[in-house]
């Protein structure tokens, strides 16, 4: 019993790594959100947002660390280690399309945005609150009905991107006729879409725990 009591602690850490990273990922994607719908404010403003969001990876990047570290030095561990390192991983692929967003803006010198646009970000940014929700149901497993539930909320809205993309697209293509500009669009919807498929291969990693263990 003792070898077990000391056994828990770790156990527990790896649910609050996850919890921790889920949260990083869902402030900035609410910043990038923000970003999107303010981006006919000042310069400064955005320069901040942007900046926000990058910090807000790396210290994602700190967590995803962690969890690998604890990963190595954790004998017996709540999940199974590929699932807990696919878990992770996927969340940070998440943060860092989301970080490619906002710093396209920059790069490709971005001024002019579509409502299409706003519309992915703000569904990239519901992906991200469900799989948070379902990150820290975890590590309870009684709650297996509701994780299932949120996954497939994230396939939803996941659909749904791919829905508002193909339309940006069409609309992009036979409206814009500064090359230029279409490109720069392109590469933002591409990105956004791209945010709502790594937040679905999270809801894929989650659903197998479920299956695994409930």
């Amino acid at each position: 019993m003792q070898f077990l009591s000391k056994l828990m602690p770790r156990e527990r850490r790896f649910f609050d790594l996850f919890d921790q990273h889920a949260e990083l990922v869902v402030a900035a994607s609410a910043v990038l959100s923000e970003l999107l719908r303010g981006f006919t404010g000042g310069e400064h403003n955005r320069g901040e947002r942007i900046a926000g969001i990058i910090e807000l990876e790396h210290r994602a990047d700190k967590v995803a660390h962690e969890t690998f570290a604890l990963l190595h030095r954790t004998f017996v561990t709540p999940l199974d280690r590929e699932d807990i390192h696919r878990l992770i991983s996927r969340m940070d692929d998440v943060l860092d399309l989301i970080q490619d967003t906002a710093e396209s803006f920059q790069l490709y010198d971005v001024r002019h945005l579509t409502s299409e646009a706003c519309e992915l970000a703000d569904l990239v940014h519901e992906c991200c609150l469900r799989m948070q929700q379902a990150v820290h149901l975890l590590s309870n497993m009684g709650q297996s009905a509701k994780i299932l539930e949120l996954c497939s909320e994230i396939d939803g809205l996941e659909s749904q991107a791919d829905r508002v993309m193909r339309t940006a697209l069409s609309k992009l293509f036979r409206e814009e006729n500064d090359v230029r500009q279409l490109m720069k669009l392109e590469t933002v919807y591409q990105l956004l879409e791209s945010a709502t498929d790594r937040c679905e291969d999270v809801a894929n990693v989650i659903e197998g725990v479920v299956l695994e263990n409930a």
